[in-house]
């Protein structure tokens, strides 16, 4: 039975301990992105877990879900890494949906998945201000062809010109054959320059429908012209097609999935803390507390609430039997020694002209220059379409995921490109520009992630997801909650994923 979406961001931050742990097995959880939260639910699910003889604290610096946890792709798959963990929690995903009702309360289907290979170097921005245009005419189709004509001459011209100036540059030892940024349509730039043979631009509008044989005439291409590959599915109907040189499939219904990571993320956390036995405090973790005989006992945190707001030489403790460490990027802060650093990635969600599109996950690579590509990936959801780029290392990982910069040159370069791929995202318009840090173990033998307790004892880690953070929360969360109250996993074996293995928790500087 469907359920009326429950409302997020509505979670109680407390500015210091409540109390309720004491006397009772503390266990303390550093981050509430996915991980933490997951660990939290799961903790309160497991047979042995008693609210009168266990607390969990869940601590976190600045918002839930503020890091790659609210700003993921959501994209689940049978087929994503590692192995030991990726079955469980792509099967506890579904009984999760099951359970609460997914669908309606953080957005969760299954979905198709595919590759596809495009050329995107030739498309000329005026093909939808001319397209729109002349959907908006309530002339005859005729009318609506003759205008796409003019738009595949205009472009044709342009590319003359264009042509030209590299010819010209060539000659001189100058220019860059793949860029068009510098580049003046004036008429009056081309009086000295010699006649170039050009060939017919191929330009295309993948939304003319019937007229695509007539379009692709009128802008000097043929069969032989454009290259022919296997027909996309027919409900992918928001992707240019003339455009596509290969495509693959990756994964269907019975293999991909998405989720809303932040819907999902705040859901799972309300739910935990609905049984009474999570506090949820703000807090920036200061360090780990060890007793004398070098277990942690705890942790220390600077208050981060309004109520702290310039005392940031106020200090807090948080007692606890175990240390859960869930900040993704920012655990090396507190384990020197960890390998787990930070991949910036940006991304952008927005609205399509056509209000929703068909349920895919697009892996794209574009070619966008003689030699240069351009690999975005597209996640159509319910009522957006989030994409995303490759990363970079180029900022150094802020103090706190508020601060993570966001170059907005980068994301409207998302834009361009997939919008050339696609009209119902050409003629729709920017949501959210967006970026975050995602969690990268770097090691030659393991892509991560490290969980389970490390050498010291009631210290734990689960961290280090890279990008399939969301896919692997709720085996994760199980897993963990396993380790903590059974002393070992049952669910899987994460043998090969124990922190021991990759770097010593004693190192300290």
């Amino acid at each position: 039975m469907s359920s009326s979406p429950q409302a997020i961001d509505q979670v109680e931050f407390l500015p210091r301990p409540s109390g309720k742990a004491d006397g009772k097995h503390h266990i303390v959880i550093v981050g509430a992105g996915i991980i933490g939260v997951c660990t939290a639910y799961y903790l309160t699910r497991h047979p042995s877990f008693d609210s009168s003889t266990h607390h969990i604290t869940v601590l976190e610096s600045k918002r839930v879900a503020g890091g790659a946890s609210g700003k993921a792709g959501g994209l689940l798959a049978t087929w994503a890494f590692p192995q030991q963990i990726v079955p469980l929690s792509f099967q506890l995903h579904q009984e999760l949906s099951d359970e609460y009702d997914g669908e309606n309360q953080w957005d969760y289907r299954r979905l198709t998945t595919v590759s596809i290979e495009a050329d995107v170097q030739n498309v000329s921005d005026l093909v939808d201000k001319e397209d729109s245009a002349s959907n908006k005419s309530t002339n005859s189709r005729s009318h609506t062809l003759a205008t796409r004509k003019k738009s595949c001459e205009t472009t044709t011209s342009n590319k003359k010109k264009r042509c030209a100036k590299t010819s010209r540059s060539d000659r001189t030892g100058s220019g860059d054959d793949d860029d068009d940024e510098n580049d003046s349509d004036d008429e009056s730039d081309d009086e000295d320059l010699e006649p170039v043979e050009t060939a017919p631009s191929n330009t295309v509008d993948a939304g003319a429908g019937s007229d695509s044989d007539e379009i692709q005439e009128s802008c000097g291409m043929n069969s032989s012209s454009v290259p022919q590959s296997s027909e996309l599915p027919q409900d992918l109907n928001w992707i240019r097609t003339q455009l596509v040189r290969d495509w693959s499939s990756l994964g269907g219904t019975d293999s991909t999935a998405q989720v809303h990571p932040y819907k999902f993320t705040y859901f799972i956390l309300h739910e935990a803390m609905k049984t009474g036995a999570v506090d949820l405090i703000l807090g920036k973790v200061n360090e780990i507390k060890y007793n004398d005989m070098g277990c942690a006992s705890g942790v220390s945190y600077i208050p981060t609430s309004e109520e702290f707001e310039g005392k940031s030489d106020e200090v807090e403790t948080l007692d606890a039997q175990q240390v859960v460490l869930a900040m993704g990027p920012w655990t090396s802060r507190l384990l020197p020694d960890c390998p787990i650093s930070g991949l910036r990635a940006h991304s952008i969600t927005i609205k399509p002209s056509t209000g929703t599109v068909s349920p895919y996950a697009i892996f794209t690579e574009l070619k966008i220059g003689r030699n240069n590509y351009f690999s975005p990936e597209m996640y159509a959801r319910k009522d957006e379409v989030y994409v995303c780029g490759e990363g970079d290392t180029l900022v150094e990982l802020p103090e706190t995921s508020d601060a993570v910069e966001v170059v907005r040159e980068k994301c409207d370069e998302l834009y361009h490109y997939v919008s050339k791929l696609s009209p119902n995202l050409s003629r729709g318009h920017i949501l959210k520009r967006q970026a975050c840090y995602l969690p990268v173990l770097n090691v030659p033998t393991s892509s991560g992630p490290l969980v389970g307790e490390t050498n010291l004892e009631g210290l734990y880690l689960a961290s280090g997801h890279s990008c399939w953070g969301i896919n692997n929360a709720p085996g994760t969360g199980k897993i963990m909650s396993e380790l903590l109250l059974d002393g070992a996993a049952t669910s899987a074996d994460i043998s090969a994923l124990d922190p021991g293995l990759y770097f010593d928790a004693s190192v300290l500087e």
